[in-house]
């Protein structure tokens, strides 16, 4: 019953969630060739929101739980457990005011009504993940950026998401690059709980009544931190330690 029901609302859902693409994919195009990056990245604030209110005709709640007055004027390593493309929308939009930034696979920079337009002119940076020649001068260069404009760069270091909730190992190379560009940055370990539940069944139908819950974990100062190998086994076990398949 439970399933029937999924179908039906997975529908209702898509029709909206298409519509928010492509309503919002002129409104990004006005904002940024008329108004500049400040409305555009309002306008995507909004999209990540309206995405996830979509989300809620699948009974879809979401919580997020941050203690910590985290500044505005310094750059941020967002970085956080994977579960599934329901994890950037949140993320996006209740750290709004750091504005962070993706490292994202190539292939989504293009195709896809709102998504792909902010990847290309959002200040995020799209990776071949085959092609390291083209990758770790992108990552380098996206460092670079975020020490410059003292935004937020948000880091997947599991490479591939956990379609159980279950954690995999942390791959190093993108956070050391990370840290390498951007001294001066604030660590923010995030653990997503429960978004891997979207896609309980696959893509459709999508899995309902889910509350995804996100846990902003005590900030860490990089340059705190001379070894940095030991930083980032601390940030996994901080972030793997609260997840909760």
């Amino acid at each position: 019953m439970q399933k029937l029901i999924a179908y039906i609302l997975t529908s209702i859902y898509a029709v909206f969630f298409l519509l928010t693409l492509i309503v919002f994919q002129p409104i990004q195009w006005v904002c940024f060739n008329v108004f500049g990056y400040r409305a555009h990245n309002i306008s995507v604030d909004w999209l990540q929101f309206f995405i996830m209110r979509c989300t809620n005709i699948l009974g879809t709640r979401y919580s997020f739980s941050n203690p910590y007055k985290i500044p505005t004027d310094q750059p941020l390593i967002i970085v956080s457990n994977h579960q599934s493309m329901y994890d950037i929308s949140p993320i996006t939009w209740y750290m709004r005011k750091h504005d962070p930034k993706f490292i994202s696979k190539v292939e989504l920079g293009k195709g896809i009504p709102s998504v792909s337009y902010n990847l290309r002119h959002g200040g995020s940076v799209l990776i071949n993940r085959k092609n390291p020649r083209q990758s770790i001068p992108a990552i380098l260069k996206f460092g670079e950026y975020i020490e410059e404009t003292k935004r937020a760069a948000v880091i997947f270091p599991e490479g591939t998401r956990s379609k159980d909730g279950h954690p995999k190992p942390f791959q190093t190379k993108g956070l050391e690059m990370l840290f390498k560009k951007i001294p001066s940055a604030i660590i923010v370990p995030i653990t997503v709980n429960n978004s891997w539940k979207m896609l309980r069944y696959g893509k459709f139908p999508m899995g309902i009544g889910n509350h995804i819950k996100l846990t902003v974990h005590e900030p860490l100062k990089l340059s705190n931190f001379e070894d940095k190998q030991e930083l980032i086994k601390q940030i996994e076990t901080t972030i793997s330690s609260s997840i909760n398949p």
